[in-house]
């Protein structure tokens, strides 16, 4: 039996699902770029400490990720995201109260079992299950809500930290899991009646080809460690070029509004094409950005920032309606789950790699995340629509 769900519920249902998301990537993702350089202190550890943990629960959600995606292909994602924000909680009241370093460590490999099953991976595989082949639409509203999470993360992690310290942060972003995230996301429907009827090719949808599933994942394994190398190392490759310390702070903030506006442009726009169109523009974007920064220097830093920003806006979304629109809805949830478990792999590893090869080669680094970017460009030119 189908579900039914007005046009104004629906706005709720992605209003609701993408401020819990927000609330999951502020929480997790965006809260060592503040928090840090003081928790590490508090231990009288390196930062590099903190990053390394960091980067140990993105291990843990690649390795949790198919197993979430399976769970909400076969009971929905509603109890799962509700699930994932006890399991937040308890990972950030673990480091609040983390007395060593071994269970500051522990308190991170639950925040990483969190992101496995609580962050977009597992979202798009709800909104699949929810509206099949038309969750393009929501899954986009999503990321424009969710957009925003280090606009409001970094400031409010911030205004906790001057105020209470690291330790309290933790634990109100721990409330605000129970208080606030956890009774928006039990505002989704439950079990995995679909709100539309599936296609009928889909009833007995064959396994897709395993090498489009490669090329695949290829490319969400590619961006992703543009992405966050970007995130990391941004303000360096720009005075790397030759932009002052103030240029390169005011062009990365230019990328958040970029990602946004791309994302609205995708939702606009852009919905009238194939998924495969804009991610093919939106990989090509970074490579762009990388040969005018060399060819212009400084001067470009906003460019530079505005492409990459407005590409990986479109990427974000791509990670969702990609496998929906190249493989259909069934058994979407573990399909985005093994595509993206390389990528989250890589990802950990980009802060690192990137700076190593930033320190060695100065502005010529870039040509390496610009190479993957061609990559990725690549292999969306050889996959084909279903």
């Amino acid at each position: 039996m189908l579900l039914t769900l007005s046009p104004g519920r629906r706005g709720r249902l992605v209003a609701a699902l993408g401020t819990a998301q927000t609330i999951g990537w502020a929480s997790s993702y965006y809260i060592p770029a503040v928090l840090a350089v003081p928790m590490a202190a508090s231990f009288g550890l390196s930062p590099v400490w903190v990053f390394g943990a960091f980067s140990m629960a993105m291990l843990v959600s690649a390795m949790i990720g198919p197993w979430a995606g399976a769970r909400i292909d076969r009971l929905g994602g509603r109890g799962v995201l509700m699930l994932s924000n006890v399991v937040f909680a308890c990972g950030l009241a673990t480091l609040a109260a983390a007395p060593t370093p071994a269970i500051l460590f522990l308190g991170w490999a639950m925040i990483g079992l969190g992101m496995g099953i609580g962050l977009y991976e597992a979202a798009f595989a709800t909104l699949a299950g929810i509206y099949g082949r038309e969750a393009r639409g929501p899954i986009t509203g999503i990321t424009l809500i969710a957009g925003f999470a280090s606009t409001v993360g970094w400031p409010l992690s911030g205004l906790m930290l001057v105020t209470w310290g690291w330790r309290e942060a933790c634990l109100g972003w721990a409330l605000i899991h129970l208080c606030l995230a956890l009774p928006l996301n039990a505002l989704l429907p439950r079990g995995t009646a679909p709100v539309v009827a599936p296609v009928a090719e889909e009833t007995g949808a064959a396994a897709p080809p395993p090498f489009a599933m490669i090329l695949l994942a290829v490319v969400f394994a590619a961006t992703w460690f543009n992405s966050t190398a970007m995130a990391a190392h941004l303000p360096g490759l720009l005075q790397a070029a030759g932009a002052s310390t103030a240029m390169a702070i005011a062009a990365g903030a230019l990328i958040g509004p970029a990602q946004v506006a791309a994302r609205l442009l995708e939702f606009g726009l852009l919905r009238r094409f194939h998924p495969l169109v804009s991610a093919r523009m939106a990989a090509a974007a970074h490579p762009v950005a990388a040969v005018s920064l060399v060819a212009f220097g400084g001067p470009a830093a906003y460019v530079f920032a505005v492409l990459h920003g407005a590409g990986n806006g479109i990427l974000t979304i791509a990670k969702g309606t990609l496998p929906l629109a190249l493989f259909g809805p069934v058994g979407y949830g573990q399909r985005i789950g093994w595509l993206n478990a390389p990528a989250r792999i890589l990802q950990a590893a980009a802060p690192l790699v990137f700076g190593a090869a930033l320190a060695a080669w100065g502005l010529s680094a870039v040509w390496l995340t610009a190479g993957i970017g061609l990559v990725a460009t690549g292999a969306l030119l050889w996959l084909r629509r279903r």
